[in-house]
């Protein structure tokens, strides 16, 4: 691994230790302030890949937001429709979000490599809103495109015919789980998922690996009370696997 990314990780994992309260809870502000470095929505001007982003509500109710990215170069008058990649960060659970700036790179990449318009998703997070409320975000986001559709401020058409959900660490359970829930519905849902993108997936199981132990905290963060570690509830509950301390 480059000295430059293991400096990275490490400082990361210097940040989560220093904001991590005794309870479990975190310090966000000490945490945004340290680490969590923000990019801004721009829906008037491309970046250097010529991609635009915009931020949009999911719900209200909850507080749930999604960073939109397309390409500012589909703007003639029949463009082809665009896939969709719904994206869900990593953060075992408890960090960051889609504003975050190296999320918000590679959803830019994303965008610009694949041409696919990237719908990247705030969810709630742990410990304040433990399991499920991501997954139930991640539907929200779903619904969110299948009746509302994309904001006005982006110029091109959707494919919801393909539509991929995409994840990385615990963003990938994240989508895992959320397609198990929109293809197990009992009616067709209005969105056909056309696959899954998971990379460095964070799940596991009951008998825990040693990476896992170091990661006990995370867990702890986003259970619910009372959750045993029973093969059921592994399953249920998603106790998660790490081969490292990169989340």
């Amino acid at each position: 691994m480059p000295w430059a990314v293991r400096l990275q990780l490490r400082a990361l994992e210097a940040g989560v230790d220093a904001t991590q309260r005794r309870d479990g809870t975190i310090n966000r502000f000490l945490f945004s302030l340290l680490v969590d470095r923000q990019a801004p929505a721009n829906p008037a001007r491309a970046d250097a890949l010529g991609v635009r982003s915009v931020d949009v509500t999911v719900d209200a109710s909850t507080g749930v937001r999604a960073r939109v990215y397309f390409s500012s170069a589909e703007t003639e008058p029949s463009p082809t429709p665009r896939p969709v990649i719904v994206y869900f960060h990593g953060g075992g659970f408890t960090y960051f979000s889609a504003a975050t700036r190296p999320y918000d790179a590679l959803c830019r990449t994303i965008c610009r490599e694949t041409g696919a318009v990237v719908v990247s998703v705030s969810y709630r997070l742990a410990p304040e809103h433990r399991f499920p409320a991501a997954y139930d975000d991640g539907e929200a986001a779903l619904r969110y495109l299948a009746t509302t559709g994309l904001p006005a401020e982006v110029p091109v058409r959707a494919d919801l015919a393909r539509c991929f959900l995409a994840g990385d660490s615990a963003g990938a359970n994240i989508a895992h789980h959320v397609a198990q829930r929109w293809t197990a519905a009992a009616t067709p849902p209005p969105i056909r998922l056309a696959g899954l993108l998971l990379l460095a997936a964070y799940f596991g199981g009951v008998d825990r690996t040693e990476s896992e132990l170091a990661l006990e905290d995370c867990w702890k963060a986003a259970a619910t009370a009372g959750c045993r570690r029973t093969k059921q509830r592994a399953v249920e509950r998603n106790i998660v696997r790490s081969k490292n301390r990169s989340i």
